[in-house]
């Protein structure tokens, strides 16, 4: 039998699981600007109650992607391909930092480790994840739990299917993950800071493009 601590966990997983597929489809233009967002479509599509879904649609309400107002309803702010550039670009500021940071701190165990976490993305049956533990390995190593808070909040505009859109950005990762570990192995925090920029700013910059054809007059929804 659940208790309330279970209930609530399990509510909570529902809601983070929803606003991740939510942002996902704002993110990539499935949901565009102005779309109504109906509590009980999307409440029997998740297979879950309205609460979950309210809560979630709140969520990306205070990131700005979703709209609430008692008259109209929700419906989809979404971003502009300039606001996925602009997005990235913040991004790409604290990730620099970040670098910068860990490989004037980082232990020889821990860049072994970041070697580690590079070399299992190749391969990889899950990519997204693999990815996302190097960089948050990555981003531990700076000692930094106030750049860490603001790197979890910007880290939101990067879409959990950024690789299924961009295949070839693959390859073009996993050389700068090398290019990246060898600054920090030399201990060239300058050129570490510009190498996570860079990898950070054209990912942001390929998405942007993707959004602006999405956006072209004629152009069906993305599937």
């Amino acid at each position: 039998m659940c208790n309330i601590s279970d209930i609530k966990l399990i509510s909570t997983t529902v809601r983070a699981q929803a606003a991740d597929e939510l942002r996902d489809r704002i993110l990539t233009g499935r949901l565009r600007p102005g779309d109504r967002l109906d509590l009980d479509s999307l409440s029997a599509e998740f297979g879950t109650s309205r609460t979950p879904i309210r809560e979630a649609l709140l969520e990306l309400s205070y990131e700005g992607l979703v709209s609430i107002t008692p008259r109209s309803g929700m419906s989809v702010v979404g971003i502009t391909p300039r606001d996925a550039v602009d997005n990235f670009a913040i991004l790409a500021a604290l990730v620099g930092k970040a670098a910068e940071m860990a490989t004037e701190r980082i232990t020889p165990d821990g860049l072994a480790e970041l070697a580690e976490l590079a070399a299992g993305i190749e391969g990889a049956d899950d990519v997204v994840g693999a990815n996302r533990r190097f960089h948050r390995a990555l981003n531990r190593a700076a000692g930094s739990p106030r750049l860490l808070t603001y790197l979890r909040q910007a880290v939101r505009v990067v879409p959990g299917n950024y690789f299924e859109l961009f295949p070839e950005q693959e390859q073009r990762a996993r050389r700068e993950h090398a290019a990246l570990l060898e600054a920090m192995e030399g201990g060239d925090a300058a050129a570490a800071r510009a190498l996570a920029e860079r990898h950070v700013l054209a990912a942001g910059e390929a998405l942007g493009g993707w959004l602006a054809s999405q956006h072209a007059p004629g152009r069906p929804p993305a599937p």
